[in-house]
């Protein structure tokens, strides 16, 4: 059993207290405005913020809204990164928040690891990329089977494709990224004015790469103007995997959107939905 390591600080870490944040993420001005409604859309993939949740949990509502009115999957598979710097791996434990377990389709991790991923419980243990997801999964549906996946390289995006293959299971992906980390905190200010305006521009161009599902397109945007999109991998290897044709932007701001300050510091947000 993987224990919640960021309850407390990245959201609330009560039941019923973490189950208030949520829904104001749903209702907040930043966020879809209102609570899901009926499951009748198809969707593939959705990209979400991973922050802590008064920051990015509005943005993050706007995707998980989609998948609450989406036609359920066999499986999510939620594509992380690693803070820490660990490689590509999967974890096959059950995921304890405060709003239940979560548990994971063991069978499906044990074919990714046949496929070439490292079972890592380690690398997963203080991973907070994929672990903010989860309750806002289990806000909006009663039961669900997902994997957890580490990607740190595009290779293992092969590993992904191949045992979605294998199974025949019908799945929906789940890529957890921030976009641009903008000030000396993050050792990244190629500007000094209009910041607010440059960073929208900035994220809008990988943006604008992502939504024509385009894997290599993405990563030669961020190789080339350095954009500190910190869940590139996770998010190119989604591309490489989802069967998708369409894609729309939902919602993007910042963090300086949410507190109100003056932009030397601030983290992008975007939330996207594929189809």
């Amino acid at each position: 059993m993987r224990e919640a390591v960021v309850s407390g600080s990245f959201y609330e870490e009560d039941s019923g207290s973490l189950r208030e944040q949520i829904k104001s993420c749903f209702l907040s001005k930043f966020g879809p405005g209102k609570l899901p409604g009926k499951a009748t859309k198809e969707t593939a993939g959705v990209i979400c913020p991973h922050a802590g949740y008064v920051y990015s949990g509005p943005c993050a509502a706007h995707s998980y809204k989609a998948v609450a009115e989406s036609k359920k999957p066999d499986l999510f598979i939620l594509l992380g990164l690693s803070h820490s710097g660990y490689g590509s791996c999967v974890s096959l434990d059950d995921w304890k928040t405060p709003l239940g377990i979560a548990k994971i389709d063991k069978e499906f991790g044990k074919l990714l690891v046949k496929n070439g991923l490292e079972q890592n419980e380690m690398a997963h243990e203080e991973e907070h990329s994929i672990e903010v997801q989860i309750p806002f999964l289990q806000y909006v549906l009663e039961d669900f089977k997902f994997v957890l996946i580490i990607i740190s390289d595009y290779a293992a995006a092969n590993a992904v494709k191949k045992a979605v293959e294998q199974s025949g299971k019908k799945v929906m992906f789940i890529a957890s990224s921030d976009f641009t980390h903008y000030g000396s905190n993050y050792g990244y200010a190629p500007f000094k004015t209009d910041v607010k305006n440059k960073m929208h521009e900035l994220d809008a161009g990988a943006i604008e790469q992502i939504k024509k599902i385009d894997a290599k397109g993405f990563l030669d945007y961020v190789k080339k103007t350095g954009a500190t999109v910190c869940g590139k991998m996770p998010i190119s290897a989604m591309l490489g995997c989802i069967e998708a044709n369409k894609s729309e932007l939902l919602k993007y701001y910042t963090s300086a959107d949410i507190s109100g300050s003056d932009y030397s510091t601030a983290v992008g947000y975007a939330s996207i939905r594929f189809f």
